[in-house]
């Protein structure tokens, strides 16, 4: 009874408590809004979104030049130190909102390019484009004091915006999905993020003077020298990225067919609403820990903490999965859909070990091993990119999670060995 009243009085056990309500939160509204893009756009319109969503992380990794794990570093480190905190503040808020503005100009002006570009010139949707160019400053500020909320160790307040968060979203994508179909999907998907600006900024503003924290005259291009590091890591991951599996998802369409691609992406949603649990904890509560640890000593500490907490119980939850298969294609979307059962075993495989090469992985943003960094990922999205070429014609859309699987295995070998200075 002692042992278990210590566990539940741990940080470590508060956060995760708390962050399960918030992913249970996030999972309810999915399944309502997966249930209703099923019932209404079908396996094409899901094609569509998800080719959406892929450029919008491209595009926010961009809008943000990449900062966020660096922004959460460099706040935890000088949370005590109000001068550096304010240079860091003025410094990113500055930069990011004029790249912010650039972007938008580009996005308006450029709407029918980027409509060809992602969603093929068999579709009409540049409007989307238009309204993301209006609301992209803000979503990208929202993103920066979401991050510097992280860094200040503020998990309660960070985990209550993502619940808000759920909240919102749940709201403006039935609305939209009900009243126009794909094209209110699309914009609800555009029009969201950018509303918790005002909950960001409204917790933020509670924990420091963020008004008067921005001034001109503490702009420090040194801050954004050492912060460039995590910008070259963040285009690698969250630019190209997204970018291979567009052109994954828009092989499958040409070779596959739309619906295909449909299956794919709906697995692909399935698969992130389990991983927002593990994302969540990773840089709300581990990534801070790993930036703080100085020795090899102190980093094998928090690895083999969330490889006995948190992979295990992952696993568990996966096997339930597995064996729910059907269950929950039927309660997501519509009978339409089941061939997406046939792509649950090699998901859930690779999704171990992306889970277990995830922990690893944020040790190069906790340390800004850059060019580590960047040499393994590019193999990786190679890998990728290979594999799923290979295997699509060889097992249909069934190799396109094999191909993940596998470059997931692989990944995780790799930082294995690189890392086993911290995990032996």
């Amino acid at each position: 009874m002692d042992s278990l009243k210590k566990i539940t009085q741990t940080t470590l056990f508060k956060i995760t408590t708390l962050n399960s309500f918030s992913v249970v939160l996030k999972i309810g509204t999915g399944l309502i809004t997966s249930k209703i893009l099923a019932i209404f756009i079908g396996p094409g319109g899901m094609a569509l979104v998800g080719n959406l969503r892929n450029f919008l992380t491209s595009l926010e990794s961009i809008s943000t030049l990449g900062f966020n794990n660096g922004i959460v570093k460099y706040v935890a480190e000088n949370q005590k130190n109000k001068v550096e905190l304010q240079k860091i503040i003025s410094t990113v808020f500055i930069s990011l909102l004029t790249i912010a503005v650039v972007l938008s100009f580009i996005l308006y002006f450029f709407a029918a390019f980027w409509n060809d570009t992602i969603f093929n010139n068999h579709f009409d949707y540049s409007l989307i484009f238009k309204a993301l160019a209006l609301v992209l400053p803000w979503y990208a500020v929202s993103v920066f004091l979401l991050a510097v909320l992280n860094g200040l160790s503020r998990f309660k307040k960070v985990i209550a915006i993502n619940i808000i968060g759920n909240a919102v979203g749940l709201i403006v994508s039935v609305f939209m999905i009900l009243q126009f179909r794909t094209i209110g999907a699309l914009l609800a998907i555009v029009i969201t993020p950018a509303i918790l600006f005002f909950v960001t900024f409204y917790f933020l503003n509670k924990e420091i003077n963020f008004r008067g924290s921005i001034r001109l005259r503490l702009f420090d291009f040194n801050i954004i020298k050492n912060l460039s590091s995590y910008s070259l890591m963040a285009l690698i991951s969250s630019v190209f990225g997204p970018i291979i599996f567009l052109i994954i998802r828009n092989n499958v369409i040409k070779n596959l067919g739309i619906d295909q691609a449909g299956y794919w992406e709906s697995m692909t949603r399935i698969s992130s609403y389990y991983l927002m649990f593990i994302s969540t904890i990773l840089t709300v509560y581990f990534l801070p820990k790993l930036s703080m640890a100085k020795e090899n000593r102190e980093t094998k500490v928090v690895f083999w903490q969330f490889y006995k907490s948190i992979l295990p119980v992952f696993v568990i939850g996966l096997v339930f999965i597995y064996f729910s298969r059907f269950f929950i294609v039927r309660l997501l979307f519509t009978k339409e859909f089941l061939p997406v059962t046939n792509l649950f075993l090699w998901q859930l495989t690779g999704d171990v070990f992306k889970v277990a090469s995830l922990i690893l992985g944020y040790q190069f943003f906790a340390k800004k091993l850059t060019i580590a960094f960047v040499v393994s990922e590019l193999f990786s999205l190679t890998i990728l990119y290979f594999l799923s070429l290979v295997f699509i014609n060889h097992y249909g859309i069934e190799g396109v999670v094999m191909a993940q699987a596998l470059d997931n295995f692989i990944y995780f070998i790799v930082l294995a060995v690189y890392f086993r200075k911290s995990l032996i």
